[in-house]
């Protein structure tokens, strides 16, 4: 991930010095034409591919590629922001950066064993010992992974749709070689299934939590998790532009995280803006970004249920900085991100939008209200300002997304160490909650001078706010209409009966007020503390003491 564009500053990619020894040796191939798919032939090597063999499984890939051993570089980062491919199993994948984009293609190939086929997220699609494997087809789009028995290789494509066709000449161009040693999947356990009841995350949590790009093991997790004052960790679940495998991100990684009290922030790295220069950008065009934005929802939705990452938990889409000040970028981002939050919706869960403060939460704010798009429901902003809290300076009000529905990324590629374990990472503020959201289009404008005792037939600003709060408390007064009706009567019983206030009808009055505009996880404050928090207390105060406290969301 990356603060805004101007802070932007990304590795170049798997370092210059990545050695090229591999099982056996490196086999330069000599093909016909230099299509792919021509069979090697005897003589000078083609200038622009190369052969690389592993296992006795051979593939051709274009010369630029990089080539890494994980055997030797066991510290190797498995990225991909420039074409590679990586050779066996992963590391400890320590010399990841906190961050990286992806969207290049590349491949990694890997013992089909018991270890690989545990740290498959999902299925694998299976070529037999005795099919083509030049023949096999391929989605639109990866990750893919298919495991070749005929040479034991688990084999993982990397590619978005800008490089389809060159991942298919280079799977066409694979061959098994009589070297090869056959190994059955049906021989090996199962790749994990997720828990069938699922964990909603991230859940209620107010504090500090940090990303990585990609999930640290589970001797790190422990270790910080006892060392560190972290509770949070955010996980790259998938997209066409995420920059970093995952081979420890699996169902039994995320539920033993959530057993230990992690709070979970998933995220999806989709396509990007089109007035960038990622390899993997949304469309121009309003309706085509839309249904991008709604099939990348439904993909990510897909992996978080396979990871055991159950609804209602909050999907975040990851956008990286852009420039706003083009109007055709900004409409496609909205378009894109409005897409994502009504496919999410349709599927239960709650949609999240990770992106820099100078461009897509600015944008999102300026549109809050606009009923052209779907609203997301949290918000999280990457600014590094080195203030650990969930405040929006210039570029979002406290008065949206105010009900515990922020995340703030405000330091980056920073490097820790606890218990031993050195990690480079992001670090994040949270205030969030898995209390039920509001009603869609419900004002979020609560504070007023003084709070009056409301009835059944009264109307006005202060009831859509009675009603508001009784929603966010779950209880259901119906729509948000400013009418004191018998639903909204309803709801206020229930709620007095709930928090113990003695009278059991259904007037508000100024412990009604203060109860309603308190209510939610207990949270500690202090002098100097800032954000929606604070607004909360103070309308609280507002509303007990029956005089104007300031409702500013600084604790002065």
């Amino acid at each position: 991930m990356v603060t805004p564009l101007s802070r932007r500053s990304r590795p170049a990619g798997v370092r210059a010095g990545a050695a090229l020894t591999v099982a056996g040796a490196l086999v330069l191939a000599s093909l016909a034409s230099g299509a792919y798919g021509s069979t090697a032939r005897s003589g000078g090597a083609h200038p622009s591919l190369r052969a690389v063999s592993f296992h006795g499984y051979r593939v051709d890939v274009p010369m630029r590629w990089r080539v890494v051993d994980l055997r030797t570089q066991t510290h190797a980062c498995l990225r991909f922001d420039r074409p590679v491919i990586f050779l066996g199993h992963a590391g400890d994948q320590r010399a990841c950066p906190s961050h990286v984009v992806g969207g290049a293609p590349g491949l990694h190939l890997e013992a089909l064993d018991a270890r690989s086929l545990h740290e498959l997220a999902g299925p694998a699609r299976t070529v037999p010992p005795s099919d083509d494997v030049a023949n096999t087809r391929l989605p639109s789009h990866g990750p893919v992974s298919e495991a070749v028995e005929g040479a034991g290789v688990l084999l993982t494509l990397v590619y978005g749709e800008s490089s389809t066709r060159l991942v298919r000449g280079v799977v066409s161009s694979s061959r098994v070689l009589p070297s090869a040693r056959s190994a059955l999947v049906s021989s090996f356990p199962t790749a994990q299934t997720a828990n069938a009841a699922g964990a909603s995350v991230p859940g209620s949590y107010l504090g500090k939590g940090f990303d990585a790009c990609t999930a640290p093991s589970q001797a790190a997790m422990d270790a910080w998790r006892s060392l560190s004052d972290y509770a949070s960790v955010g996980v790259y679940v998938g997209g066409v532009s995420r920059g970093c495998a995952q081979p420890n991100l699996t169902p039994s990684w995320v539920s033993h995280q959530v057993s230990k009290g992690w709070h979970l922030v998933p995220t999806y790295v989709g396509r990007q803006a089109p007035c960038t220069g990622f390899q993997n950008r949304m469309s121009y065009d309003a309706s085509t970004a839309a249904a991008q934005g709604e099939a990348e929802a439904a993909d990510a939705v897909a992996r978080a249920d396979a990871l055991g990452i159950a609804a209602p938990s909050t999907l975040y889409a990851d956008v990286e900085g852009y420039d706003n000040t083009k109007p055709g970028c900004v409409t496609a981002v909205l378009n894109y991100l409005s897409g994502w939050t009504n496919m999410l919706h349709r599927h239960a869960y709650e949609a999240g939008v990770y992106s820099s403060a100078s461009s897509g939460i600015h944008d999102l704010s300026t549109h809050y209200d606009s009923s052209a798009y779907h609203r997301s429901d949290d918000i999280w902003i990457a600014w590094w300002n080195y203030q650990a809290d969930v405040a929006g300076g210039s570029y979002v009000p406290d008065s949206q997304w105010s009900e515990h529905q922020r995340v703030h990324q405000y330091v980056g590629n920073a490097t820790e160490s606890h218990g031993g374990y050195t990690i480079q990472i992001d670090r994040n503020y949270l205030d969030v909650s898995s209390s039920v959201p509001p009603p869609r289009g419900c004002p979020t404008n609560l504070d007023f001078a003084s709070y009056r005792v409301l009835t059944t037939g009264n109307h006005g600003a202060e009831v859509v706010a009675a009603q508001c709060l009784l929603a966010r408390a779950g209880f259901s007064p119906g729509v948000a209409t400013g009418t004191f009706g018998w639903r909204t009567a309803a709801a206020v019983r229930a709620f007095k009966a709930a928090v113990a206030l003695a009278s059991d009808d259904s007037v508000i009055r100024r412990w009604a007020w203060t109860a309603l505009a308190s209510a939610g996880p207990t949270r500690f404050l202090e002098h100097g503390s800032r954000g929606p928090r604070v607004r909360k207390v103070q309308r609280a105060l507002t509303a007990r003491l029956q005089r104007t406290v300031a409702i500013s969301g600084a604790y002065d």
